[in-house]
């Protein structure tokens, strides 16, 4: 299988034809040892880009760069107003360019076109505009003091909130422009500079949104974005010592490494973690109305998603009739590239995640799961995962435990309302969950008891700008989106005038 060069529009077929660069000090440049790795489609095995390999060198001289526009030049004389005016300027040229973005989503990252256009380019504008407004609605606050030691003297007090300064940003493999979107719009808002670190397996919307940026008007060094491997350019981004806070988005295993290399120089550190959703069906919910929602929580992006609903919850009385529904709507996916019109599911990212899928579904049914649809897809290239239902394994077993990140479901029958809680609190992740039901006195009284940074009603994978997205447990510190975010792109100054 080849990649369908006809479908493609001219200005992606120019993006991809161009040298991959790295931005760094507002230059596109080679990594400085002129290593290079190959971005490849996952739909054909075959090769898209050679792509700078980055590595410490190349991280100090983007991290430099960033420093120097943070305390220096124009980024560090803009006023608000002037930060808002770029977020809204880089938000309209993502949206003229959305049909070309979601090209080059769907050839590094698999998933189909018109989702990465309807979700992930559409959602990034959005956020960036949104994320422009608070630009100018950043502030402190005067403050009524009591010195009770100062009697005499009158005292004028107040807070500021300052730009924490350099942010190291590190965005997975499964929405790569969203991403950088959700990390770039409140660090730039606030004033900070980005040193941004794609995926190695999705590194391509990143470099094109860079080149958005410079056209967009922003100064040099203010978003350097530099490509690489995470045990090379990832960790040393995080340990550099004048990077004052650090943004991770992925695996609860790497976000803890992360976590413990940033603290050990106090950096500031946000996570945003894994997660293993748990979809809680009430027994009010019909078999074709759960399968709807179960199937609209799980296959979602081919399942690469930290909020993906892998655990389905049933009523013991609805069990079969539901899982059997699911699987009727499993079965009805068409695979296929993500740059083909048809196609209703890509292929997963990689061999590796392909690999890594295939061992949880196979260590599903060796621990006493029934495999009722799905698996690995048998295609001569591609790594493609059929739309998987398992049922019955025991909450022991890692399928029911572990975050697969994959189109993996493992349906659970349940038969009362605080057994379930239980269950669906019992694994190390509080990332997100769903409940379904038109009972809303009984909802009511089961969200609270649920351990998630979020919780969906009757809906799931939904968010919003202005909701805080974060997680519980081992799922993440911080927040992501929202007015909370900018706790974790500002430090609080207090000022105390004697008068």
């Amino acid at each position: 299988m080849n990649i369908r060069t006809d479908l493609l529009l001219p200005a992606t077929r120019a993006f991809l034809q161009r040298p991959k660069r790295m931005l760094i000090g507002g230059q596109w440049v080679a990594a400085a040892d002129g290593a290079v790795f190959v971005s490849e489609d996952p739909a054909t095995e075959s090769p898209l880009a050679e792509v700078p390999a980055g590595k410490s060198a190349d991280i100090d001289a983007a991290v430099q760069a960033a420093r120097h526009a943070f305390a220096q030049g124009p980024w560090a004389a803009m006023r608000p107003s002037d930060r808002e005016r770029l977020l809204l300027r880089l938000a309209d040229l993502v949206e003229a360019n959305a049909d070309e973005l979601a090209q080059i989503e769907a050839l590094d990252n698999g998933k189909p076109a018109s989702m990465a256009r309807a979700v992930d380019v559409a959602t990034a504008a959005s956020f960036l505009r949104y994320m422009g407004g608070w630009a100018t609605k950043l502030h402190g606050e005067s403050l009524d003091v009591s010195v009770p030691l100062v009697r005499e003297r009158e005292f004028v007090t107040f807070t500021r909130q300052e730009a924490v300064g350099v942010v190291g940003a590190i965005i997975p493999w499964n929405f790569p422009l969203l991403m950088a979107a959700w990390k770039l719009g409140p660090a730039l808002a606030s004033g900070c500079t980005v040193v941004l670190k794609p995926a190695e397996e999705t590194p391509l919307s990143a470099l094109r949104l860079g080149e958005l940026i410079v056209e967009a008007g922003y100064p040099a060094g203010v978003v350097n974005i530099v490509t690489g491997g995470g045990a090379d350019c990832g960790a040393a981004l995080v340990a550099h010592p004048d990077v004052d806070k650090v943004t991770f988005t992925g695996s609860t295993e790497v976000g803890k490494r992360v976590g413990t290399a940033a603290m050990q120089r106090l950096a500031r550190v946000t996570l945003e973690l894994g997660g293993k959703s748990p979809v809680i069906m009430l027994d009010d919910m019909s078999p074709e109305a759960a399968a709807a929602g179960a199937a609209q929580a799980i296959f979602f992006n081919q399942g690469q998603v930290c909020t993906a609903g892998s655990r389905l919850y049933l009523p013991r009385r609805h069990f079969d009739a539901t899982v059997e529904a699911l699987a009727g709507i499993a079965n009805g996916f068409r695979l296929g590239a993500g740059i083909e019109p048809d196609t209703t599911m890509g292929p997963l990212v990689s061999a590796r995640q392909r690999q890594r899928v295939a061992g949880y579904v196979q260590a599903g049914v060796e621990d006493g799961a029934t495999l009722v649809c799905g698996g690995p897809a048998d295609t001569s290239r591609g790594h493609f995962f059929r739309p998987t239902v398992l049922a019955g394994a025991p909450d022991s077993a890692s399928v029911v435990q572990e975050e697969i990140f994959g189109p993996v479901v493992v349906a659970l029958p349940y038969d009362e309302i605080d057994e379930v809680v239980g269950r669906a609190n019992g694994t190390p992740f509080g990332l997100a969950a769903s409940v379904w039901s038109n009972d809303l006195s009984r909802v009511h009284r089961l969200v609270p008891r649920i351990k998630a940074g979020t919780v969906w009603v009757n809906c799931h994978n939904l968010l919003d700008n202005a909701m805080p997205f974060g997680g519980f447990k081992q799922s993440g510190i911080g927040r992501e989106m929202g007015r909370a975010v900018f706790e974790h792109y500002t430090e609080t100054k207090s000022v105390m005038i004697a008068v």
